[in-house]
């Protein structure tokens, strides 16, 4: 090209993935969201070891947090396609909440 030529990426499917939403109680016994994360997995054979990064979705407001904390409602994603794309997700404020490591035994 004798000028600069813009060429899009090329979009290539990544695969399945694993979507992993972990529960457990709060100070009160509600069941609240303790962190998502998402793996893609592994294609070549043998055993496989990957350790996820979980976050948790957090309230905008100081008067949110404490009406969710006294609630037990706090902020929750509805749809698992949230996680697993990313898309969207740079708009929403998220805390992160420790790892959780998984293992696969591909065929």
């Amino acid at each position: 090209c004798p000028r600069l030529c813009s060429v899009p990426p090329i979009s290539v499917p990544a695969g399945p993935q694993v979507v992993l939403s972990v529960y457990g109680p709060d100070f009160f016994g509600h069941d609240v969201v303790r962190g998502y994360g998402a793996v893609h997995v592994p294609f070549v054979p043998g055993r496989h070891k990957r350790t996820i990064a979980m976050f948790v979705p957090e309230s905008t407001s100081r008067l949110q947090q404490l009406t969710s904390w006294f609630t037990g409602r706090r902020p929750e994603f509805t749809d698992p396609r949230v996680v697993a794309q990313g898309e969207g997700r740079e708009v929403t404020r998220v805390r992160s909440q420790g790892f959780v490591t998984v293992s696969f035994n591909v065929v």
